[in-house]
């Protein structure tokens, strides 16, 4: 039985569409950054944190996962609040970004533990456009700012890499893991 060690409805989604049974247990961990942590060292260590911080029975399997938007140097996580999206966006609008998850797969003595990463090109935004956005909610608990998958879509011009992996679960990487271990 594999086990969902994440609140995230998107990731939910993925694994139902992918036809992948789990159930749910989540654990509140700290998600804040390392002095000196490089972005796919934080979403890898944050992924294992998860992982191993929910119960499991000898022969389930958890899942846990990190994901991060990386502009330049600057992690992007989930906005604070409506002003903090805004800047966020608004260093997003007309540049391209990094969106990296973390992955950890925990089975019986076993982890494993990935990244993938995905270019994510951004067309400008006006501040206008920008504002109406943020006050749709949508970008708030979201890294970034934004979902690919629902409004901010008519703002990316383009990717390079795994589409999934911006929704929040790069679902093939994580299938080759559940196949290597036979769970698949």
């Amino acid at each position: 039985m594999l086990v969902l060690a994440s609140q995230s409805p998107r990731r939910r989604e993925l694994l139902e569409r992918a036809g992948i049974s789990f159930v749910v247990r989540t654990a509140d961990i700290d998600e804040s950054v390392q002095d000196g942590e490089a972005p796919q060292q934080y979403v890898r260590r944050l992924a294992a944190r998860k992982a191993m911080a929910v119960p499991r029975g000898s022969e389930e399997c958890v899942l846990a996962a990190d994901t991060t938007v990386v502009l330049g140097d600057e992690i992007l996580g989930k906005p604070a609040d409506a002003a903090d999206a805004v800047r966020m966006l608004t260093a997003l609008a007309g540049r391209s970004h990094e969106v990296i998850t973390g992955i950890c797969l925990r089975y019986r003595q076993d982890l494993f533990i990935d990244a993938s990463v995905t270019r994510v090109h951004f067309a400008p935004m006006s501040a206008a456009e920008i504002d109406a956005y943020v006050a749709t909610g949508e970008p708030m608990d979201k890294a970034g700012a934004y979902g690919i998958q629902g409004l901010a879509s008519r703002y990316i011009t383009s990717i390079e890499g795994c589409y999934f992996n911006v929704v929040g679960l790069p679902v093939s990487l994580v299938c080759r893991y559940l196949g290597k271990i036979g769970l698949l």
